[in-house]
C-alpha cells in the first residue's frame, strides 16, 4: 500500500514531460516528471511484488512432432512422447498434463508400470526415467543414464518390477524398476546366437516374455535374428535366422505362435514346434505380376495379432503398401479373418496401439480399439463395428488444422457468448463418428471454484478464424468461421494480385473482438479488413466493399501547383469511396497503365449470398494497388461499436471509417497528421527506392513460416531476431520487410536524438490505435470521442472526433474527424493505449449492445442502438474532470494526464531489448501494465506509477511464431503458440500458481487390478504355472551380482519441495494401494474358502458315485457288461 503524489517537491528532470515534439526523459522507475497540474493526483496502489508469480498452467493442441505411444489399459490413460523431450498424458477430457525432459531429448518409448501410477520413458540420450504420476504435475524419481551402449527397445511385463532394456550393440539389460539400479544378469549378444555365426545380428529391435512362460524371453534382432533366451537356464531354447530384416513381433496369446512383420512387406507366421521355417508367410498388400513375381512391397512397421472369443483374430499393420502405388496416403490395414480394411490416413503413421480388454497377454485379447498416432493427428478406430468408425475426439487436436498465424485472449466474458457460439457451431460438426464414449477415460477432473468464462481466438493461414471454450483451463472449439467465403476463389494467374499472393491470399494477420456488442473484424494479408456482425438467424445479404487508395507517392510531388492539384492524401471527409468497388480515381491512375493497376488484390463477392446464422460479413475494405506498388500490409487496427467506427493504419498512413454509413472518413499519411508539428521536420523524400522489395515482400503467405524452416520469413517480424542480438543490421536486411524498416528506425532514433538519423526514411508506420472518450485539446473541458494513434517512431497523436448522438442523425449527418496536433513522444515503436480515472481504475471504452439485425421485427419496440459510454468525468465524482493515459511502446512506459497531456511518471522498461507485446491487464482487483521482451522477460509495472512489481527471464525468443501470437488478459493469464501445433498458457500470479493443484485433473485414480481369468483345475496342475517363475531370484544382486559402474550411472529425481510433494502424493496413493490390496486379499482368501468346499463336495459326491457303482457290478461277469 502506497500513496504517489503528482508533484514530488525538490524532484526535477532534465527536460519537463508533456511538451510538444521532446521527450520528456527520466530512467528511473516510475520517475515523476515535475510539469505543472491543474490538482494532485491521489492513487492508491495495491499491487506489491508478492502478488505476482510466473509458471506454466496448461497446454493445449496435438504435440509437435509425436515420436512414441503408449497406454494404460486399466488407468486407461494415454501418453505421447514427442521429438522436442515432452510428454503429454491424456484422459477424459479436463486430464491433459504435460511434462518436459530437462535434457531436451527425443523420447523413443514409453512404458506404463500398468495400474501403478508411474511412466518410464526412454530417451535418444540413453537415458531411462521414472516418472510419478500419482501427482497433478507429474516429477521424475528416478534416471539412469546409460553411457557405452544406445537404448534401442525397452519392455515392462506386466506387474513386474524388472524392465528389459536391448542396445544397438545387441546386448539385453535388466533395471530394477523400483531403485533403478542395473542389474549384474545381461543376455550379450554372442550367447543369444550360435557360435558359428559370424556377422553380428544387429541391434535389438523386439522383446517380449512368452505368454505361456514368463521364464522365456523372446528378443528379436534387426537383421532377422529370433532367439527365445530361457532366462532360468541362461541359454537359447530356439534360434530362428530369417533372411528379411524384422520391425515388430506379436504373440498369439497361447504363447504357441507368434508373428513377425518384416521390411519386404510380409508377414510371417511362427510355430515353436517347429522353427527351422515360418508355418506362414503372406504379402498382403503384394500381388503376383504377369511373369509370375511378388510385387515389391513397402515395410510393414509394426504388427499386432490379437484374438477374440467372438470371432476371428485381428491382424493389424501399417504399411507394407507396393511400391507402385505412388501418391498413395499412409495406410492402417485391418485383417478379420477374411476381410481386409485398408484404411488411409491424411498424415504419416507414427505409432499405433491396438487397445485390449484384458492386460494379462495370456489371455484372449478382445481388442475393441486402435490407438493411430498420426504425425500431425491422434485417431482412435473403432473395432467393435464392422465399418470401423472414428471416435469423436474430445481434445483440441486441430488447433494446427490450418497454421495459426495470430492469436487473442478474453478473460471473463459475458457468460452468455459461449453458450451462443456453441450453439451455432454445433449444427456445423462432422458426423459418421462411433457411438461409443471415448476409449481413453482414465483421471479425474472436478471444475475448479476459480473459474470464469474465456475465450481464445486463433487466426489461420487458410483464412479461418475458430473460437474456443477456454474456461477452466480447458479448451473446446465453439465456432469456426471462413473469411475466405466473402471473396470469389482466385484463379491462377489473374491479374497482378495473383502475381504475388500465390499461396495463403486469406491468411489471417490480426484480429479484434468486442465480446458486448459482439462485432467482430479480421485483417488479412491481401490488405483487406472484414467486419463482421453477430446473429442468430440466416439472412440473405449483399456485402457492401469499400475500396481505399492507401498509398504514399512522394514522388509525384514535385511542384506546389501540381501539390494544389493532385493531393496524395484527401482532405478529412473528402474520399469517401462507394460501396461495391466505385471509388474516384487520382489523374495519376487515370493513365492506362495506372488505371490497370487500381485493383484490390481479392475480389469481394458481388452478388447477394444466403449466410448461415453466426458471424456474418456486412463489409470489406481493401487496399489498392497504386502504379504497379501493392497495398502495404496492415499494422494496426481498431473499432469501436458505439461510435460506429473503424480504424486501421499501415506503412503509409491511416484511414477511418464510418462502418454504418459505409464511408471513409479520413484517409492520410502520417506526415499529414502532424501538420506543423511534425517533430522531426522531415523533408518529403521518394520512399519508392525499396519498391522491388516491398512488391515482392509484402504479400508473402504466412504458412512459409510454419512449414519448412529453410523458408525465409516475409512477415512483418522479419528482422526481430536480429536485432536482438545485433542491432547494427545491414541496410539490405532493412530493406526486407516495410514493418522492420520503421523498427529500425526507432532503435537508430534511440542510440542518436540527432535528426539526421530519421531523415533517411519518410515512411512511419501506425502501430496501434485506440478509440476512447478523452480530451482532444488542452482547453477542453468535456471528455469526447478520440482516436489515438501512435506510430512507429514513437509519435502520439490524438485526433478529437464529432459524433452524432441521436440515433437517425448518426445514421444521416456525416462525422467529423480532425487531428489536433497533440504530439508527444517515446522511445521505440508504440504498442499499447489504455485510459485510468483519477483513483487508478480502468476505464473502460464505450460500447453498444448487442442487437440482432436479423430477429423479426416488433412494431411495439422499435430497433434503436443502445449504447454504455464510462466517461472519465463519470466515474471520480472526488477527483474532479480529467483522466490518466498510459502509453507503453517498445523501450518505454509514460502516464499522461489529461487534458493538460502533463507526463506524470515515465519507466524506461529495457535498453538492451525491446518490448513485443504490451497490455493493460485487471488482475486482484486493480491494474498493471504486462509487458514481454524479445530477451525473454515478462515483466509487470504498476499503474499509474509505473514501478517494477516482477522481472522474471521466462522465455527467449526463439522462434517469430511467439513473437506474433504472445497474448496477456485479465485474471493473471496470458497464452503463446509453443509449437506450431500447440497452444501454451501461463499465469503470472500468485494466487492462481497457489490454486493450479487444485485445477488440474488428477492422473491416477486407485482402481482394482483386474483378476486373471481361472485357468481350470486341471490346466492350471498340469499345464506350465507362470507364477511359479521369479525374477527376483535371477536378476537380484544376490544372484546376478552387481553391474559395472561403467555401464549406466543413476542419477536420482527432484527433491526440494517438488520431491515432497511426490513423497506427500505416493504416501496417500500407498494408503490407496494397502486398502485396495486388503480388499483383494480379504476378497480371494473368501474366494479360495469357497473353491475349498466346492472341491470338498465334489470329492464327496464323486467317492459316492464311485462306491455305489462298485457295488452295483460286483457280481456282475465279464460278458454281461
Amino acid at each position: 500500500m502506497k500513496k504517489f503524489r503528482k508533484v514530488l517537491d525538490g524532484l526535477t528532470t532534465s527536460s519537463p514531460g508533456g511538451t510538444i515534439g521532446t521527450p520528456s526523459c527520466g530512467s528511473a522507475a516510475g520517475t515523476p516528471t515535475a510539469a505543472p497540474t491543474p490538482k494532485e493526483i491521489d492513487v492508491q496502489e495495491t499491487l506489491i511484488s508478492e502478488n505476482f508469480q510466473l509458471c506454466k498452467t496448461v497446454r493445449h493442441g496435438f504435440p509437435y512432432q509425436p515420436t512414441a505411444l503408449a497406454f494404460d489399459p486399466v488407468q486407461k490413460i494415454l501418453a505421447i512422447g514427442s521429438r522436442s523431450g515432452g510428454v503429454r498424458i491424456l484422459g477424459r477430457p479436463g486430464v491433459d498434463c504435460y511434462c518436459q525432459h530437462e535434457s531436451g531429448a527425443a523420447v523413443l518409448q514409453l512404458q506404463f508400470l500398468i495400474n501403478e501410477g508411474a511412466l518410464v520413458t526412454a530417451c535418444a540420450d540413453d537415458t531411462l526415467h521414472l516418472w510419478n504420476l500419482r501427482q497433478r504435475r507429474p516429477a521424475v524419481l528416478h534416471s539412469l543414464k546409460f553411457n557405452r551402449e544406445r537404448i534401442t527397445f525397452c519392455h515392462l511385463p506386466f506387474q513386474s518390477k524388472w524392465l528389459y532394456v536391448g542396445t544397438e550393440r545387441g546386448n539385453t539389460h535388466i533395471v530394477n524398476i523400483e531403485s533403478f539400479i542395473l542389474s549384474g544378469y545381461v543376455i550379450m549378444w554372442n550367447k543369444a546366437i550360435e557360435l558359428s555365426t559370424k556377422t553380428h545380428p544387429g541391434p535389438v529391435v523386439h522383446l517380449s516374455d512368452s505368454p505361456k512362460d514368463e521364464g522365456k524371453l523372446l528378443v528379436g534382432f534387426e537383421s532377422g535374428t529370433i532367439v527365445q533366451w530361457d532366462l532360468r537356464a541362461k541359454k537359447a531354447d530356439f534360434r530362428i535366422y530369417y533372411d528379411e530384416a524384422i520391425h515388430s513381433v506379436s504373440w498369439h496369446h497361447e504363447g504357441k505362435t507368434f508373428m513377425c512383420s518384416h521390411s519386404d512387406g510380409s508377414l510371417t507366421l511362427w510355430n515353436l514346434r517347429n522353427t527351422s521355417k515360418p508355418f506362414q508367410v503372406t504379402f498382403p498388400h503384394g500381388k503376383i505380376q504377369k511373369d509370375g513375381r511378388k510385387e515389391s512391397c513397402k515395410p510393414i512397421l509394426k504388427v499386432e495379432y490379437k484374438t477374440s472369443r467372438s470371432s476371428e483374430p485381428f491382424v493389424i499393420f501399417s504399411g507394407g503398401l507396393s511400391y507402385d502405388k505412388a501418391g498413395r496416403r499412409p495406410t492402417l490395414t485391418i485383417m478379420h479373418g477374411k476381410a481386409i480394411t485398408v484404411l488411409e490416413m491424411d498424415h504419416p503413421i507414427v505409432e499405433f496401439m491396438v487397445l485390449c480388454e484384458t492386460p494379462y497377454n495370456n489371455e484372449v485379447q478382445d481388442p475393441y480399439a486402435v490407438v493411430v498416432l498420426l504425425e500431425k493427428d491422434l485417431i482412435v478406430v473403432d473395432l467393435t463395428q464392422s465399418n470401423f468408425p472414428v471416435f469423436e475426439n474430445p481434445y483440441p487436436m486441430d488447433v494446427h488444422e490450418s497454421p495459426v498465424t495470430c492469436t487473442a485472449y478474453f478473460a471473463d466474458c459475458p457468460p452468455d457468448i459461449i453458450p451462443i457460439l456453441y450453439s451455432i457451431g454445433a449444427k456445423h460438426k462432422k458426423t459418421g463418428y462411433s457411438q461409443k464414449e471415448w476409449p481413453v477415460s482414465g483421471g479425474s477432473w472436478t471444475l475448479g471454484s476459480h473459474t470464469y468464462p474465456e475465450i481464445i481466438i486463433t487466426g489461420h493461414a487458410d483464412g479461418s478464424v475458430k473460437f474456443w471454450d477456454a474456461s477452466a483451463f480447458t479448451l473446446q472449439m465453439l465456432y469456426k468461421l471462413k473469411t475466405s467465403k466473402v471473396f470469389e476463389k482466385p484463379k491462377a494467374g489473374e491479374g497482378r494480385a495473383a502475381e504475388l499472393v500465390e499461396e495463403d491470399p486469406f491468411a489471417v494477420q490480426m484480429v479484434s473482438w468486442c465480446p458486448q456488442s459482439r462485432i467482430f473484424c479480421v485483417v488479412g494479408i491481401s490488405a483487406h479488413i472484414i467486419l463482421y456482425r453477430f446473429s442468430k438467424y440466416d439472412a440473405n445479404t449483399q456485402i457492401v466493399s469499400l475500396e481505399v487508395r492507401l498509398q504514399c507517392d512522394s514522388e509525384d510531388i514535385i511542384t506546389p501547383s501540381e501539390n494544389e492539384n493532385n493531393p496524395c492524401f484527401a482532405e478529412p471527409g473528402s474520399h469517401s469511396p462507394q460501396p461495391h468497388h466505385q471509388h474516384p480515381l487520382s489523374p495519376g491512375s487515370r493513365t492506362p497503365e495506372g488505371a490497370k493497376d487500381s485493383i484490390p488484390c481479392l475480389k469481394v463477392k458481388d452478388r447477394v449470398v444466403r449466410v448461415p446464422p453466426g458471424y456474418q460479413s456486412e463489409l470489406v475494405i481493401q487496399l489498392l494497388w497504386v502504379d504497379g506498388e501493392p497495398p502495404q500490409q496492415i499494422t494496426s487496427l481498431d473499432i469501436n461499436s458505439a461510435y460506429g467506427l473503424l480504424a486501421f493504419g499501415n506503412l503509409n498512413g491511416l484511414a477511418v471509417v464510418d462502418y454504418l454509413q459505409k464511408t471513409v472518413l479520413l484517409c492520410i499519411s502520417t506526415l499529414d497528421l502532424y501538420g506543423a508539428t511534425d517533430p522531426y521536420q522531415r523533408l518529403t523524400r521518394s520512399p519508392r527506392r525499396n519498391r522491388q522489395s516491398t512488391s515482392e515482400f509484402c504479400m508473402r503467405g504466412l504458412s512459409n513460416f510454419y512449414s519448412d524452416s529453410k523458408k525465409r520469413i516475409r512477415t512483418s517480424y522479419q528482422s526481430l531476431t536480429e536485432l536482438t542480438d545485433n542491432q547494427q543490421s545491414t541496410d539490405m536486411d532493412r530493406s526486407k520487410s516495410p514493418t522492420s524498416e520503421s523498427r529500425e528506425n526507432s532503435f537508430s532514433r534511440s542510440r542518436s536524438s540527432s535528426v539526421s538519423s530519421i531523415d533517411r526514411d519518410t515512411k512511419e508506420a501506425v502501430t496501434t490505435l485506440q478509440f476512447g472518450e478523452s480530451y482532444g485539446r488542452k482547453n477542453d473541458v468535456l471528455p469526447g470521442p478520440c482516436l489515438w494513434v501512435g506510430t512507429s517512431l514513437g509519435v502520439v497523436l490524438l485526433i478529437p472526433m464529432s459524433i452524432p448522438i441521436d440515433h437517425e442523425e448518426r445514421m444521416e449527418d456525416s462525422v467529423t474527424v480532425g487531428p489536433s496536433g497533440a504530439v508527444q513522444m517515446l522511445k521505440g515503436s508504440v504498442l499499447r493505449f489504455a485510459f485510468l480515472d483519477c483513483s487508478g481504475a480502468l476505464i473502460q471504452g464505450p460500447y453498444e449492445v448487442w442487437r440482432d439485425q436479423n430477429a423479426p421485427e416488433d412494431s411495439d419496440r422499435p430497433r434503436r442502438r443502445k449504447l454504455v459510454h464510462f466517461s472519465p468525468s463519470s466515474s471520480q465524482d472526488a477527483c474532479g474532470e480529467g483522466h490518466l493515459t498510459v502509453v507503453c511502446s517498445e523501450r518505454q512506459a509514460k502516464v499522461f494526464l489529461m487534458p493538460s497531456q502533463s507526463c506524470l511518471f515515465v519507466h524506461n522498461i529495457t535498453e538492451s531489448s525491446f518490448v513485443l507485446r504490451a497490455d493493460v491487464v485487471s488482475v486482484c482487483n486493480s491494474v498493471c501494465l504486462a509487458c514481454f521482451c524479445a530477451n525473454g522477460h515478462v515483466m509487470m509495472l504498476s499503474l499509474p506509477s509505473l514501478r517494477p512489481l516482477m522481472d522474471v527471464n521466462y522465455l527467449p525468443l526463439t522462434d517469430m511464431r511467439i513473437a506474433r501470437t504472445f497474448y496477456f488478459t485479465n485474471g493473471g493469464q496470458a497464452l503463446y503458440l509453443s509449437s506450431p501445433t500447440e497452444i501454451q498458457r501461463i499465469t503470472y500470479t500468485q494466487e492462481m500458481c497457489d490454486n493450479l493443484q487444485e485445477m488440474l485433473g488428477e492422473l491416477f485414480t486407485p482402481i482394482e487390478t483386474p483378476e486373471a481369468q481361472n485357468r481350470g483345475f486341471l490346466k492350471g496342475f498340469f499345464g506350465g504355472n507362470t507364477q511359479t517363475f521369479d525374477r527376483e531370484e535371477l536378476f537380484g544382486e544376490a544372484a546376478a551380482g552387481k553391474a559395472s559402474r561403467s555401464l549406466a550411472q543413476h542419477i536420482p529425481g527432484q527433491g526440494g519441495v517438488e520431491g515432497m510433494k511426490v513423497a506427500a502424493g505416493g504416501a496417500v496413493g500407498e494408503l490407496a494401494r494397502a486398502r485396495i490390496a486388503l480388499d483383494e486379499r480379504g476378497q480371494r482368501l473368501g474366494e479360495l474358502e469357497e473353491r475349498t468346499a466346492l472341491m470338498m463336495t465334489s470329492a464327496e459326491t464323486f467317492s459316492k458315485h464311485a462306491h455305489e457303482l462298485m457295488l452295483k457290478c460286483k457280481d456282475k461277469k465279464w460278458y454281461q457288461f
